[in-house]
């Protein structure tokens, strides 16, 4: 696809930071990302370009309104964030990740057992 080009020129163009995607974890996550509809105005940024700058958010523990400038702009990635919070995305992701973590370590990938413990007074 000749966007999906686009925005890896894009990504290339500024400087890697250490909390961006590698490749491996890109092609991971990108499948749990919510698909284009088709309606609406077409993507200005690419879907790893705002989970990077979700990422280093997180990571720095810096404000949205500090993001720096090489990111998509933070009320874009905030947006996003927010969308996929509310619509279930960050869940999906997390579950991929665990059930393939379990996976990895022999286990069955859902867990079968819970605990519940009730805080002490």
């Amino acid at each position: 696809m000749v966007l999906g080009g686009c925005f890896a020129t894009l990504a290339r163009m500024r400087k890697p930071y250490p909390t961006d995607l590698s490749d491996a974890e890109w092609n991971h996550i990108e499948p749990h990302l919510p698909a284009v509809n088709g309606y609406g105005r077409p993507r200005g940024h690419s879907l790893r370009e705002i989970l990077n700058a979700i990422f280093y958010l997180l990571k720095t523990g810096c404000q949205w309104r500090l993001l720096p400038h090489d990111f998509p702009r933070w009320p874009t990635v905030y947006w996003y964030f927010r969308k996929w919070r509310i619509d279930g995305t960050w869940e999906k992701i997390n579950r991929a990740i665990r059930e393939r973590l379990r996976v990895r370590l022999g286990r069955d990938p859902q867990p079968s057992a819970g605990v519940v413990d009730s805080p002490s007074r």
